[in-house]
């Protein structure tokens, strides 16, 4: 168990997609930890639920273990031999210990390999995100943005809408194709920032909504972050961002 412990630490220590700056390309602020929660004195302690479903939630674990292996653009032959490493740390039996030598070997391994990694990503967000686009542009109630940007209302607003030299604020969640959540206000709180300091598919895109409203944004990647990607974004990637227009800042 010490040791499947000590393969999650390490993943999560290796260079690995993290938090978007998301659409005002600034990083987020950083969060104070959390206090643990603890019962009242004399109270016993609540055994946490387990799922409904296990076997999903086991499924989960492996799509995370996997999320975490992507820096390394493992051949099928190096993942058998990660697995190898997985049963036997589950085992209580490696045959190597994880100590800080083979930590360094890990994320020297991690960051030789990330280039190519990020290549390979970038790849699969060009082929799924040309398909996605063309999808979504056929569906109905689609509105375009003079770059391309398509914006579908899921809340009409009763304000004014915005212009490009307005200051907004906005909540916002923005996903990858694949669904994968890179950014979200929904933790700190609405966002403000002057909408001609953003990416261009959000200065198209938000002029088209009202204040008071609410929207899906499907940005290209030519109008978000381009062939480099950003920080938990990789390159190519189409993004998504369901938007609320909460106020244009005065």
């Amino acid at each position: 168990m010490r040791t499947a412990l000590a393969l999650a630490a390490v993943l999560a220590a290796v260079p690995a997609p993290g938090r978007g700056a998301g659409p005002a390309e600034q990083p987020a602020p950083s969060q104070p930890n959390a206090a643990p929660a603890t019962p009242p004195h004399g109270a016993p302690a609540q055994k946490p639920a387990e799922p409904q479903d296990v076997n999903k939630a086991l499924y989960g674990v492996g799509l995370a273990v996997a999320n975490s292996l992507e820096v390394f653009s493992l051949s099928p032959a190096e993942l058998e031999t990660v697995i190898r490493g997985l049963r036997d740390g589950w085992s209580g039996k490696p045959k190597a210990q994880l100590d800080a030598k083979m930590q360094s070997s890990v994320n020297d391994l991690a960051r030789s390999r990330a280039p190519k990694a990020a290549e390979k990503a970038a790849a699969r967000e060009k082929e799924q995100g040309s398909a996605y686009l063309a999808k979504m542009s056929k569906e109905k109630g689609a509105k375009k943005s003079p770059s391309g940007a398509l914006v579908f209302t899921t809340k009409e607003g009763t304000g004014p809408a915005p212009t490009a030299t307005d200051k907004v604020k906005v909540n916002y969640t923005g996903t990858l194709v694949s669904g994968r959540v890179f950014d979200s206000s929904a933790q700190r709180g609405p966002v403000e920032f002057p909408l001609g300091n953003v990416i261009k598919c959000w200065t198209e895109g938000l002029q088209l909504m009202k204040v008071g409203g609410k929207a899906k944004i499907v940005c290209p990647s030519e109008i978000a972050y381009g062939a480099a990607g950003n920080a938990g974004i990789p390159g190519n990637a189409v993004l998504t961002f369901d938007v609320e227009l909460v106020e244009i800042v005065k």
